[in-house]
């Protein structure tokens, strides 16, 4: 392989979308996943990139994108991006179902596409050059906060998975990188969290100045992805000035104290 190539899931929306297209702009091969065929087709008109559907909670379908990726050429970088929160609500009032599929799409999705495109990865490595794990995780992974407990859980235990892989992959030139990122102000993730309330998902950002947009997080991952293949980043914090931690927010304009 002589070309850099990337695997990117959750590609749909969001942080995904923006992170296959600045991935495309600096010169890579892609391969962008979602489970929407038709948002997948639209990527692919609007990037070039290949796509391919696959639902990272169906062991079938991450399968089937493993074998895809081996056959056609290889990958030398991994994004692990699919995910997402639902609800907000305390511990003892929120749903068990919302808790189990959070734990399905972000700890055990990213298990499932670490377990099956590692050897694919190791295959397409060549002399002087290292393959890429990225996983982008959440300062929810860092800090918890009141009702969002689901969310911390699977977001602490998908942090600590990229951790312990880091060490399991200690002496083989394969970079485990983890991206946190802040409040970002993307079309669908406080929308899907609050089961389609468009008025409660932009109340989350209302007054909040420049939250940060997914091409910012798309940026921070190409340029961990893009360093040379002796330097890793482990772990990678992004949040907005007005945001000193996840239930630190400021609203209102940011000013100077005299």
């Amino acid at each position: 392989m002589t070309f850099r190539r990337a695997v990117v899931t959750g590609a749909s929306s969001g942080i995904g979308w923006a992170t296959v297209a600045r991935l495309v702009d600096s010169g890579w091969k892609v391969i962008g996943v979602a489970r929407r065929a038709d948002r997948l087709e639209q990527l692919h008109r609007e990037t070039g990139a290949d796509v391919r559907t696959c639902d990272v909670t169906n062991q079938a379908d991450v399968d089937a994108l493993a074998a895809y990726v081996a056959e056609s050429g290889g990958a030398d970088a991994v994004v692990s991006n699919a995910g997402g929160a639902l609800g907000l609500a305390t511990v003892e009032e929120s749903s068990i179902d919302d808790w189990s599929r959070m734990y399905d799409v972000n700890v055990l999705g990213t298990k499932r596409i670490v377990s099956a495109l590692l050897p694919v990865l190791r295959a397409s490595i060549e002399p002087g050059r290292a393959a890429s794990i990225l996983g982008v995780t959440s300062i929810a992974g860092q800090v918890a906060y009141e009702k969002g407990g689901g969310y911390n859980a699977a977001k602490f235990a998908q942090r600590a998975l990229l951790q312990a892989l880091r060490l399991e992959l200690a002496g083989e030139p394969i970079r485990v990188i983890d991206v946190a990122p802040g409040l970002v102000h993307t079309e669908e993730f406080s929308l899907v969290r609050l089961g389609g309330d468009q008025s409660a998902a932009d109340a989350v950002y209302a007054d909040v100045p420049h939250p940060l947009t997914a091409d910012d997080i798309a940026e921070t991952i190409v340029h961990a992805l893009e360093l040379p293949p002796h330097v890793n980043l482990d772990q990678i914090t992004v949040k907005p000035v007005a945001q000193a931690a996840p239930h630190k927010l400021v609203k209102g304009e940011l000013k100077v104290n005299a």
